[in-house]
């Protein structure tokens, strides 16, 4: 049916290429692309078949980027490269007139900056040239966006209050590790948290808001306030929203050698220079930490991802739960990756699936709540992240 060009091959790029290569009749064609070719040669090794070609390729520059799009014709490009490269392959995608689908929004690479504007800003250049651009189509962002959108559409006349709660209680073993790319894992948690508030963005110190919440079959975990980037779209996307929040699970360890990483600099994004040689504390600190994708072997445990959702239904209020529980040893077991990845992975396919299938289509940048939720929940869910509503429950929030 399609023909898809994947760039990136860390965790999340091994489950998009493990799933679309298991969906034949939708990815006819599959080429993996990296800057080390060795990693994508791994991954199509280990999924067999010959269904997997893979190419070298330099995500920052565009070049090299419009020159592998225009050799191999992808109908569709899926970026899960670094955040800082989604402008260089959009632009790629632009220049070749190719579709293109994201699961993280840009941050520049020398400030810890997370926003849609930078992407939402090449919407009347997808427009003019016909094409299609999907941001943010991982879990979160991407199903928690989405799951807001079907609760929307189904459940609510008017969602009022939305908490996206992520927890991962699963065990790897280590005494300090990152569940993605630690460069961005790390900014990502370290940053000011930040929601919306009768509206307007309110602001609070790294972790000082947080409580603990029971997630299904889990238990009670503590869980903190962040700021996430799905957060932007929703609120612009359902202006009827009095409060939105992100909620993300840390233990004491992790937080401990968090603080412990920031007090001595080692999360510092500014080059400093060592033995006459200018580097990045951050970047150092990822080459020594273990690399998210080696985990899954070892990995134990659930993560429980999802959205709760305070609205009105019919002038009473609702109250509403929808969530999916992952378990690393089962993700381990089909993709070779822990559950982070693999729950990041699955719905890239799926929105390269729905794109391929003239499903999500349209001429312009979306984000994924733009598009009809139903056909990707059902799909989502035959493709292994099955999803549980709860009605009218206690939220806790």
């Amino acid at each position: 049916m399609g023909r898809v060009l994947i760039i990136g091959a860390g965790g999340v790029g091994t489950v998009v290429a493990h799933k679309m290569a298991a969906n034949s009749d939708v990815f006819t064609d599959i080429l993996l692309a990296s800057r080390t070719k060795s990693k994508c040669d791994a991954i199509a090794k280990a999924i067999g078949g010959n269904r997997i070609q893979t190419a070298q390729v330099d995500a920052n520059k565009v070049p090299e980027l419009v020159q592998l799009i225009t050799s191999f014709k992808p109908d569709l490009v899926v970026n899960v490269a670094l955040p800082y490269q989604d402008l260089t392959i959009m632009e790629a995608c632009l220049q070749t007139k190719t579709a293109y689908l994201d699961t993280a929004n840009y941050e520049p690479e020398n400030e810890a900056k997370f926003e849609y504007s930078w992407q939402w800003a090449y919407q009347d250049r997808f427009r003019e040239a016909g094409i299609t651009a999907i941001l943010g189509c991982g879990f979160d962002p991407g199903v928690t966006s989405i799951y807001t959108a079907y609760a929307a559409k189904h459940h609510f006349d008017e969602i009022q209050y939305l908490d996206i709660v992520d927890c991962n209680a699963g065990d790897h073993g280590k005494a300090f590790a990152t569940n993605f790319n630690p460069e961005i894992n790390i900014r990502e948690v370290t940053q000011k948290g930040k929601y919306w508030e009768d509206g307007e963005w309110k602001y609070t110190e790294p972790h000082e808001v947080h409580q603990a919440l029971n997630y299904p079959e889990i238990g009670p975990i503590e869980s903190y306030l962040i700021y996430h980037e799905e957060l932007e779209s929703l609120v612009k996307n359902f202006p009827t929203l009095k409060r939105a929040r992100f909620w993300m699970t840390f233990g004491q360890e992790y937080l401990t050698h968090l603080r412990v990483i920031q007090n001595i600099g080692m999360a510092g994004i500014e080059p400093i220079m060592y033995e006459g040689k200018e580097i990045v504390p951050i970047q150092f600190l990822k080459a020594v930490l273990p690399n998210p994708g080696d985990l899954g072997e070892n990995y134990t445990g659930w993560t429980s991802i999802g959205c709760r959702i305070k609205g009105l239904k019919e002038g009473k209020e609702k109250t509403y739960y929808i969530y999916n529980n992952c378990s690393h040893e089962q993700a381990y077991k089909e993709t070779g990756t822990q559950g982070v990845s693999y729950t990041t992975g699955v719905p890239a396919m799926v929105g390269a699936m729905m794109y391929l299938k003239g499903i999500w289509t349209g001429a312009g940048v979306f984000n994924v709540e733009e598009f009809n939720p139903d056909p990707f929940l059902d799909e989502v869910a035959k493709q292994g992240l099955p999803w549980v509503e709860l009605h009218d429950v206690d939220l806790e929030l």
